[in-house]
């Protein structure tokens, strides 16, 4: 074994005559246990949270999104279409219609977004499992699905025929408007399904057929706004979104679900850092108790280096020692404290332990990323510590 890992070791699990030595190395162990607990409890907690803010957009928004480089709508015909289903990497597509809309029902107004799809939608977004009263589409084109939001604020009902939603567009075309009641295309349709995802989203749109929603808007058969794509397993986004490009002749282009909340992400990134560099702090903070461990040990041990040094053990040796003390104790402290956060988070998941709400346990995940940030966190400060307390060493021999 090595000299200097063999005569730490001994240092660090044999009991000191000194009592105060002994508490402040357990009270050096415990700060780097529980730096890293809390470490790896917060990482696992925000984790859990980013997993479920992210959930609702999931709901919504595919692997990949098709837009037009310049105008609203570009042609997407049968040929495009069937080169589309050939091409490797996507599972599913549908095409989209989105345009702003004023809704008018019972003298209450609010404005939204139609967004027409095709049946094939259902397959590249979940958003019909979200359905919370009456169903989703059907073949009948004079209906929509409102979110939560809209029914809300209008006062829908669902499957109300004798009061019907009232949509209007504005018509395209240029010149003055003269007659007013002619500036609009107006729509009259039957609520059949309410939808649940988030705040923002339930307020934002309705969904329509794309029939339907190519006659509000006069366009032309091949026209949509954008396509939504589901990949195959195991596809890798940017491959398919570069032969997306190429495909449309590069007049399009694609962004992936990150980019279409590039908002929410960027903030719970930012988020994730900055409660890591809170804790990394306190973790910093709890190594200075590893620091004055060590300095009392030369301090107690000063004699015995000597004696070491006349043995014929170099100044390096005898440093490595209490270096390698306090790389001991940093790690088996640190994998106590993971290992603890571990359990912890673990029987959260199987038995929700806390709650936000009385069905609703707080979100926590286990990451092999998080436990790698940790371990190597509390492994490289720990270490840097130890360095500095064991330089210290030198100055016990010339004492």
């Amino acid at each position: 074994m090595n000299f200097s890992l063999y005569i730490a070791r001994r240092y660090l699990f044999t009991k000191s005559s000194n009592n105060a030595i002994n508490i402040i190395t357990i009270i050096a162990a415990i700060g780097v246990f529980a730096g890293a607990f809390s470490l790896f409890i917060v990482l696992s907690g925000f984790s859990g949270l980013k997993e479920f803010s992210l959930s609702f957009t999931n709901e919504f928004d595919p692997d990949l999104k098709v837009f037009p480089v310049t105008g609203k709508t570009f042609s997407f015909d049968e040929e495009k279409k069937e080169q589309l289903k050939n091409l490797q990497g996507i599972a599913s597509f549908s095409e989209v219609i989105e345009e702003r809309i004023f809704l008018e029902y019972k003298s209450k107004t609010h404005t939204a977004f139609i967004k027409g799809v095709d049946p094939g939608y259902r397959e590249v977004n979940n958003v019909e499992n979200s359905i919370i009263f009456g169903s989703w589409l059907t073949q009948n084109e004079y209906q929509v699905v409102a979110g939560t939001g809209i029914t809300r604020l209008l006062s829908l009902s669902v499957n109300d025929y004798q009061n019907l939603l009232s949509i209007m567009v504005p018509r395209p075309g240029r010149g003055q408007i003269t007659d007013p009641t002619n500036a609009f295309n107006r729509e009259r349709v039957v609520v059949t399904g309410v939808y649940s995802v988030n705040e923002d989203l339930d307020s934002k749109y309705v969904f329509a057929t794309t029939g339907f929603t190519r006659s509000l808007l006069n366009l032309a058969e091949d026209e949509v706004t954008n396509i939504e794509i589901k990949l195959s397993p195991g596809a890798k986004p940017a491959e398919v979104s570069e032969a997306l490009t190429k495909l449309f002749d590069n007049r399009v282009q694609v962004r992936n679900r990150a980019q279409l909340n590039e908002t929410l992400y960027k903030m719970l990134n930012t988020e994730n850092l900055a409660v890591y560099l809170i804790f990394t702090l306190v973790v910093i903070i709890a190594l200075f108790n590893v620091v004055g461990s060590i300095i009392m040990v030369i301090l107690d041990k000063r004699e015995n280096i000597k004696t070491l040094h006349s043995l014929g053990a170099s100044p390096a040796e005898i440093r490595n020692i209490f270096f390698m003390q306090g790389a001991l104790m940093t790690v088996v402290g640190g994998i106590i404290g993971i290992l603890g956060a571990l359990l912890v988070v673990y029987l959260q998941l199987k038995f929700n332990l806390v709650m936000i709400t009385p069905s609703l346990a707080y979100p926590v995940q286990i990451r092999l990323e998080n436990l790698l940030i940790v371990f190597l966190t509390i492994g490289s400060l720990g270490i840097l510590a130890s360095w500095i307390a064991a330089t210290r060493s030198k100055k016990a021999l010339e004492a």
